[in-house]
């Protein structure tokens, strides 16, 4: 299968080391890799704050980077879901058939890390060992944007000397939403306020999500409040081995 990595600018600039536990892993269950660099932002942060013409250039160019490959998986699964539900709208409000036709060809092979692993690869053992108590917060966005469903949870449960625990409230918004968190500050700070009460109850050593978005939000309380409590993207604690 010809794999191509759409890394995120988000990831790219701020968490590089998600990108290289993703290939990693997926080298390690078969899979040949390639990193188009010519990739840039998917537009969503455009789309999202009313620049929607402004993500046009983006999104063709998106279109033409990966239209090539196989597969394209992404760490993240607000991208993915920007590029899967989105770019289709995007291309209707734009009256552009042939961008619509080209989208739709290329959407359904896009894939958040963990679904592509679980429900396109059937796989949920990556040979991780990790022996650490976690518990796993479902992001929105993967939870009912793209609807990733249990698939991290079973990759979670599948690492060899694990202690995972359940989080209370889990389908609960951690308040970030990308501009959100900065339009609507209060609020958010009441909804961050509820998650990290939930993940402390967890006495977890570790917080674990499918997008680093959300990540830095809970993980800035988290080192606010000096908990002790470290963030960690998916893939990073599948990457991890004894030895």
């Amino acid at each position: 299968m010809n794999v191509a990595l759409f890394i995120t600018c988000f990831n790219d600039t701020l968490f590089p080391n998600t990108g290289k536990a993703v290939v990693e892993i997926l080298e390690r269950v078969g899979q040949q890799v390639v990193f188009p660099e010519e990739q840039t932002c998917c537009g969503q942060m455009h789309f999202n704050t009313g620049y929607q013409q402004a993500a046009m250039p983006l999104i063709r160019r998106f279109v033409d980077i990966f239209t090539p490959y196989d597969a394209i998986v992404s760490p993240s699964a607000s991208c993915v879901g920007m590029v899967r539900e989105m770019y289709r709208y995007a291309a209707e409000v734009q009256q552009d058939t042939q961008l619509a036709e080209r989208v739709a060809q290329l959407a359904d092979r896009v894939y958040e890390f963990s679904e592509f692993l679980v429900h396109k690869l059937a796989i949920t053992d990556v040979g991780a060992y990790y022996p650490h108590r976690v518990t796993y917060h479902p992001t929105c966005h993967s939870l009912r944007g793209i609807r990733v469903g249990d698939a991290p949870e079973r990759l979670l449960r599948a690492v060899r000397g694990i202690d995972y625990v359940p989080l209370v409230g889990a389908a609960e918004c951690c308040g970030f939403g990308g501009t959100f968190a900065v339009k609507n500050a209060d609020t958010s700070m009441a909804m961050l306020s509820d998650k990290i009460r939930h993940i402390l109850d967890t006495r977890a050593e570790v917080c674990v999500a499918a997008d680093n978005s959300c990540l830095m939000h809970i993980g800035g309380a988290l080192h606010r409040q000096r908990s002790g409590v470290q963030i960690a993207h998916l893939a990073e604690i599948l990457v991890a081995q004894e030895g």
